[in-house]
């Protein structure tokens, strides 16, 4: 249910744009002064204002002002179907346009294809209460819409999936496909991605008539729902995807018989497409066709629960409710996701600072919970800053509810901390770029950071000016160490279990003079013994007896950007790797104690662990076929010229490996380039997920005669090829 609360949160509009005369905007502050306004309320104004407005004839806007977001465009234009363009992800708006599958004819369609690099597989939901979090964040299609990525350093993003089971992408129009970034690092974390599907206002009347019109239709409509999901990923072959159906109108009584087949339909084509799909039903109409939110699993809605994977329960419950929805849903009580909105509006314990109050509830009566809207966060500007706000917020959520994901337990493991933004780019310790950017599908395993403590020596975090290996992103270490003590902070927390292989971990370092930074490796047999391993690039004689074994690190250093990578062997058979944690501690030659307390600084760049026989695979650059098309050039009268054009690739014996992403490198040569090397002159374009990227607007000199753009394929253990054995795309630049 949506209620207006006096927060500017979301847009309610006709669809033509005329303007509000001074007597109707008289109203406004009127309907906003109301402490919390239902749906229903709204409908009722709403079509009061409509029929005054057609009998006058005037023209009239109708809009109220729930929240907005200054930096972000919230407005969604539909792409041309054929026109190439800046590659979008945007939602469906009208039945005829799913219908007619015309999405897939987009020029953008096969950018919105999630990866298939995802760490994830088709398992079903674990069999505990679960945490599903709808993102709801100020209309949705913002900074994520730019497939490619977008110049927004600020940019909203979620990185504490460790605490999330299934994720939602949600917008008020018919048919919200989530962005293909969402679902990347969604997936990389375990988590379930799933699109909406909305029927509201007087459109949404009209949708279910036509889609609910006979059996036939409705299982034809559910059918491309299921379609869409399969192919573009959130539902995918990696599995984690699937439909939300919140369906907020009065239906006729005899709508109701294939309203139940479209959702029975729709989860039945889930299934047996995407394992470990899931459809969810939103409490909004009852089995009778109203539009009466039950705030609870009851004999109203229940039809609709038992012929899907679970409901998500409207969020102005009372404190009972959890205990009478578990008694109903009996053996499934887990598939109850009670609501909370974090913008509070009548919600139970207020949402905001006080998720927490609503989280202990669900969480004593052995229930679901969904989060709806945490991006409350970024939009109310919640000080200091959005990075420690966020972190602060979450933090209720995991001390009230606890980790829920850990990582995922296959090797190769790799991450360069990566949040999906930033103010530069590195490769291999090389800086590539200097702009600032936002792509979420960039986020790599994030780490389990706890909250700001400024009573700690060390502070940790992840610091996105701090310089970078790879990516954008670091975990920080910042404060002082007193003598002969070091500082631990845990990273991550996962079930590696270990075979008679040795296993390799590879890490790198930058770090100011006296600093120095190690991992520290949790073992567990199966026996239950414990054993600790520090890996380390220094002896720490001092501090030693504190762990079981200590394993000396191989230095490769010689970076011009002053990072060092440390590579350590550790064989535990038998064991289980359950926790990471990072290390910090002085040294110096001597390894002398410290005489007084030191300034400390250190960045850890990234970590790779693997098998000691694992070898990244890099075809080489003739077994690709590489192409350009869509090809436009414009010239003005000095001789410059700019290019758009989109670059396709694939393996020509048609295998499709599992890689991490590709680095789109361009190389502008004249005639007078020789002897030029690639490193020298590589000019950094984007990055790309899948097999196409699109390049628009690019200058290109008048002296340029060629253009060289080069695919660097990068592995998922972190590894990248070499440029000069990477696919690419030459092309001849065009005669004035």
């Amino acid at each position: 249910m949506l209620k207006l609360k006096n927060n500017k949160k979301h847009h309610v509009h006709r669809k033509s744009e005329v303007s509000v005369t001074k007597s109707w905007c008289a109203m406004i502050p009127w309907l906003l002064g109301a402490a919390y306004i239902n749906r229903q309320f709204l409908i009722n104004v709403r079509n009061i204002l409509l029929f005054f407005l057609d009998a006058i004839q005037t023209p009239f806007l109708f809009l109220i002002f729930i929240m907005s977001n200054p930096k972000s465009e919230s407005v969604v234009s539909e792409p041309s179907d054929s026109e190439p363009s800046i590659p979008i992800s945007y939602p469906i708006k009208t039945l005829s346009e799913l219908e007619s599958r015309s999405y897939f004819e987009s020029f953008h369609y096969p950018f919105n294809k999630a990866s298939s690099s995802v760490n994830n597989s088709s398992s079903s939901l674990p069999n505990r209460r679960r945490l599903l979090v709808c993102h709801d964040m100020a209309g949705g299609y913002l900074d994520d819409k730019w497939v490619q990525g977008g110049t927004n350093p600020d940019a909203y993003a979620i990185w504490h999936w460790h605490l999330i089971d299934v994720f939602v992408y949600f917008s008020h129009s018919l048919v919200t496909l989530p962005p293909p970034s969402w679902t990347n690092t969604a997936h990389r974390h375990g988590v379930k991605v799933l699109g909406t599907f909305i029927t509201e206002w007087d459109e949404g009347k009209a949708v279910c008539d036509t889609m609910l019109s006979t059996k036939e239709t409705a299982h034809m409509y559910a059918e491309r729902l299921a379609e869409l999901a399969a192919d573009l990923g959130f539902d995918g072959w990696l599995v984690n995807n699937s439909i939300s159906i919140n369906m907020e109108v009065n239906l006729d009584p005899g709508q109701i018989s294939n309203l139940k087949e479209f959702v029975a339909h729709l989860s039945l084509t889930m299934h047996s497409s995407v394992p470990g799909s899931l459809v969810i039903w939103y409490d909004s109409v009852t089995v009778d066709g109203k539009l009466n939110w039950q705030d609870q699993l009851n004999e109203h809605n229940k039809p609709f629960f038992d012929i899907c994977d679970g409901i998500f329960v409207n969020y102005t419950w009372k404190e009972d409710y959890p205990r009478l929805s578990a008694a109903v849903a009996s053996d499934r009580k887990f598939d109850v996701y009670m609501g909370i909105d974090i913008f509070g509006r009548n919600t139970y314990g207020g949402g905001q600072w006080n998720v927490n109050v609503a989280l202990d509830v669900i969480k004593k009566n052995d229930v679901s919970a969904a989060i709806f809207a945490p991006g409350w966060v970024y939009e109310t500007k919640q000080p200091p800053d959005f990075q420690t706000a966020q972190n602060s917020w979450w933090g209720l959520v995991e001390k009230s509810w606890g980790v829920l994901q850990k990582l995922p337990g296959v090797l190769p493991f790799y991450t360069n901390f990566d949040q999906g933004r930033g103010y530069h780019i590195s490769v291999d310790g090389d800086n590539v770029s200097d702009a600032t950017w936002c792509n979420i599908s960039c986020q790599g395993f994030q780490p389990l950071l706890e909250s700001v403590d400024p009573t700690n020596s060390i502070q940790v975090s992840v610091d996105l000016k701090e310089a970078s290996y790879s990516g954008g992103g670091n975990i920080t270490f910042k404060g002082s160490l007193e003598e002969q003590t070091y500082y631990e902070s845990k990273i991550f927390q996962g079930e590696f279990l270990l075979n008679d292989l040795p296993i390799h971990f590879i890490y790198s370092v930058k770090s100011d003079g006296n600093s120095s930074l190690g991992l520290k490796l949790e073992y567990t047999s199966t026996s239950n013994k414990r054993a600790s391993v520090l890996l380390t690039s220094r002896a720490v004689n001092r501090f030693s007896s504190k762990f079981s074994k200590i394993v000396m690190t191989r230095e490769h250093k010689g970076l011009s950007s002053g990072w060092v990578i440390n590579e350590g062997v550790v064989a535990m058979n038998g064991y289980t790797l359950t926790e990471i944690h990072a290390v910090c501690y002085g040294s110096n030659d001597n390894d002398e104690t410290l005489a007084s307390p030191s300034d400390y600084f250190a960045l850890l760049g990234h970590i790779t662990i693997k098998t000691s026989d694992y070898k990244s695979y890099f075809p080489v650059s003739s077994s690709w076929l590489v192409d350009g098309s869509c090809i436009k050039w414009t010239s003005d009268p000095l001789g410059s010229k700019t290019l758009d054009v989109k670059i396709s690739w694939k393996l020509k014996n048609g295998q499709n490996f599992l890689f991490l992403k590709y680095n789109v490198y361009l190389v502008k040569l004249s005639k007078q380039d020789v002897g030029i090397t690639l490193e020298d002159v590589k000019e950094y374009l984007g990055v790309a997920q899948v097999n196409c990227f699109y390049v628009s607007d690019l200058e290109v000199p008048s002296d340029t005669s060629s253009l060289k753009f080069i695919i660097q394929v990068c592995g998922v253990d972190g590894t990248i090829q070499e440029l000069d054995e990477s696919p690419y795309y030459q092309l001849e630049v065009e005669d004035p």
